[in-house]
């Protein structure tokens, strides 16, 4: 007798099949945002770094400057003397578009919009007679030399709204 298989009391049913993996692209929204975000924050780094270097480049380049007047005047007191002080006058310009015509204390006020001692401002302001005296001493003029460096460094190296404040506490001369 042949072999019967038993009668089935239902259906055939299949083996449970999952459903396939989600797609890789396109990412959600929250990976969108994550990507800008982070491209946002790339730029903004990418963009102050180059500024920065920007501003060494040029502080740098103001500092090469002073050398160079050294170099090219080493005998010449007079002309050194002035060239610092249009130097000074120049950059002076980025925090007050007047000062160009300053003379006397206003020019002091001037230079000490940035926060040097008061031997390095009376450095700064010697060269106003240096320009005129015919015999001015080296040694002097290599100080107004080192003065003028520091003074561009922290002049070049700060935002001119940073030393507008820095004026309001700065004291008029003979009410300190």
């Amino acid at each position: 007798m042949p072999a019967t298989t038993p009668p089935q009391a239902g259906p055939i049913l299949r083996d449970i099949h999952l459903p396939p993996d989600p797609p890789w692209w396109p990412p959600a929204p929250g990976w969108w945002a994550l990507a800008a975000i982070v491209l946002v924050a790339l730029a903004l780094v990418w963009w102050w770094r180059r500024k920065r270097r920007l501003q060494r480049e040029h502080v740098a380049a103001a500092l090469a400057d002073i050398d160079a007047l050294e170099r090219t005047y080493v005998g010449q007191p007079q002309r050194l003397a002035m060239e610092l002080h249009q130097l000074l006058r120049r950059a002076a310009r980025r925090y007050d578009p007047a000062a160009t015509h300053h003379r006397g204390e206003a020019w002091r006020r001037c230079l000490a919009v940035m926060p040097v001692d008061e031997a390095t401002l009376a450095r700064l302001t010697s060269l106003d007679d240096a320009m005129f005296r015919p015999a001015a001493s080296p040694a002097n003029l290599a100080e107004a030399a080192d003065a003028t460096r520091h003074w561009l460094a922290l002049a070049l190296a700060l935002r001119p709204g940073r030393a507008t404040r820095r004026r309001a506490a700065v004291p008029e001369a003979g009410h300190a």
